[in-house]
């Protein structure tokens, strides 16, 4: 539509289909002329019974109802039409020459739509016509667009899924190939070189599988596949194994890991599965953001009702004006070694806690590095 079109004049009349009803012939006559005139399409019926069958054959966009008719009146017409769901999404415009209050609100209650008083004009007959098509038209775009959008939503997951778990198993192998290469070579046996293009095809297969790990996960969250499956476990006793396979890769970068585990228990009611995933995420994102020699402090501890898991790096940090939408926006960044992030990792641990009770924050001042929280709630009772 361009600008300075209304609905009204993109509107194509022949495609609407107008239903008129009254008993009085010459009446009906005269808006059949008015209304075909105008292009629209038009059926009729005589009285009330036969507007609920035509209403019901015909599928009208909208219906011109006379008041007084002898066998059931308008108003009592509208009450059968919208107790039908076949046809209670049709307006409906009320033909009456009765002008009292009472009978406008008794109509709307009924669920006019409009009314036309008799003796009408036709400039107030097409304008009131008119503005209810509108309606109509404008009702007919969203739901054209809210099941393109839905198509569109359903083909992007369903790409997402396939581009996941079909990348997924042939890229795990990948990568454990460059590992055994990575472990079984040095600079000496290959050269320098080589043995850098080795490692730096060893990182980049790490974090491309991570990536295809946290799409299938994400994919699966988005879509409803992805169940939250309650457990009551020790935080204590899933967190120090994350911490120990992620200090043999912070050794890569000379970064030491420190553990601060809570002295007491702390039993949580929680998917240990999304939590994991959600812990790993922050320390690989502590490690790909930190600076060579720097440390990672992880801490748990307990805060009200929930159970907290701390990840604070002393790396680059994020800008103040960036942190609100971290965990929504998906922004791609860059590591201390040029590492990519994709940013669906954030958007996963935010939408994992938030699954499972509790939710994510983050602190942090640019350039001195950043602690990443997830909360998870504790067991009652």
């Amino acid at each position: 539509m361009n600008p300075g079109d209304t609905l009204e004049s993109k509107i194509n009349r022949s495609d609407y289909k107008i239903l008129i009803v009254d008993d009085v012939v010459s009446n009906v006559l005269l808006l059949k002329i008015l209304l075909t005139n105008e292009k629209f399409q038009v059926c009729t019926a005589s009285n009330g019974n036969m507007c609920v069958e035509q209403a019901k054959k015909e599928r009208p966009d909208l219906i011109l109802l006379d008041v007084m008719m002898p066998d059931i009146s308008g108003f009592d017409t509208a009450v059968i039409l919208k107790k039908d769901p076949e046809t209670q999404d049709i307006p409906i415009i009320f033909l009456t020459a009765l002008n009292n209050p009472s009978d406008l609100v008794h109509g709307f209650q009924v669920g006019a739509s409009d009314f036309l008083t008799k003796p009408f004009n036709k400039e107030e007959l097409v304008i009131r016509v008119m503005h209810q098509i509108s309606l109509v038209a404008a009702k007919r775009i969203i739901v054209q667009q809210n099941e393109e959008l839905r198509r569109t939503i359903s083909n992007r997951d369903k790409m997402y899924s396939v581009i996941a778990h079909d990348l997924r198993s042939p890229m795990a192998s990948i990568r454990m190939v460059l590992n055994l290469v990575v472990n079984s070579v040095s600079p000496e046996s290959v050269g320098a070189e080589i043995y850098d293009l080795i490692d730096k095809a060893n990182k980049e297969s790490e974090d491309t599988h991570d990536l295809l790990d946290n799409l299938l996960k994400w994919t699966k969250s988005q879509t409803g596949r992805l169940n939250v499956v309650y457990q009551d476990f020790d935080i204590n006793d899933v967190v120090p194994g994350i911490v120990d396979i992620f200090k043999m890769i912070g050794e890569t970068k000379k970064i030491k890991l420190n553990y601060h585990p809570c002295d007491a228990k702390l039993f949580v009611h929680a998917d240990s599965d999304m939590m994991k995933t959600t812990i790993r995420n922050f320390l690989s994102n502590a490690i790909k953001f930190s600076p060579e020699g720097s440390t990672i402090d992880i801490t748990v501890k307990r805060e009200d009702n929930f159970a907290k898991v701390s990840i604070r790096d002393h790396g680059v940090g994020i800008a103040h004006d960036r942190i609100a939408g971290l965990f929504h926006k998906g922004e791609t960044t860059y590591g201390t070694s040029g590492e990519e992030g994709s940013g669906l990792g954030l958007q996963l641990c935010a939408d994992f806690a938030r699954k499972n009770g509790g939710d994510v924050s983050v602190e942090s001042v640019l350039g001195e590095g950043s602690t990443f929280s997830v909360l998870v709630p504790l067991v009652q009772g």
